[in-house]
């Protein structure tokens, strides 16, 4: 396995560190692919694997969600009470996210992917 990494990290000399960070994403996702047809993958690495590509796309989706409710606020399209309702739902998310980070062992890091030029999610 490690001679393939290595392999593709020579073949791979162009991309930059951004690109590398998907590739190290690529090898871990070999790795344990590889793993599961040995018979060597327990379920906690499984489920922990799971939550935590399920916790990253939520929280993909709750910056990108974010980020829009702000671009509506300063634009003045919400009204008192949707800013208010959006704020409790956006903390009731974050809530639920961290109680679900402490289930699986998983921390901010975990879920923090490099989008390249777009920069890191956190």
């Amino acid at each position: 396995m490690a001679e393939r990494d290595a392999d593709r990290r020579d073949g791979l000399t162009d991309l930059d560190a951004a690109d590398l960070d998907v590739v190290d994403l690529g090898a871990q996702l070999d790795s344990l692919l590889d793993r599961g047809r040995a018979g060597e993958v327990d379920s906690e690495d499984v489920q922990r694997g799971l939550a935590s590509l399920v916790l990253t796309l939520v929280e993909v989706l709750r910056e990108l969600m974010e980020r829009q409710a702000l671009r509506r606020m300063e634009s003045g399209t919400l009204t008192e009470e949707e800013v208010e309702r959006l704020g409790r739902t956006f903390l009731a998310l974050r809530d639920r996210m961290d109680e679900l980070k402490d289930t699986f062992g998983l921390t901010d890091e975990d879920l923090n992917l490099d989008l390249g030029p777009l920069g890191r999610l956190r």
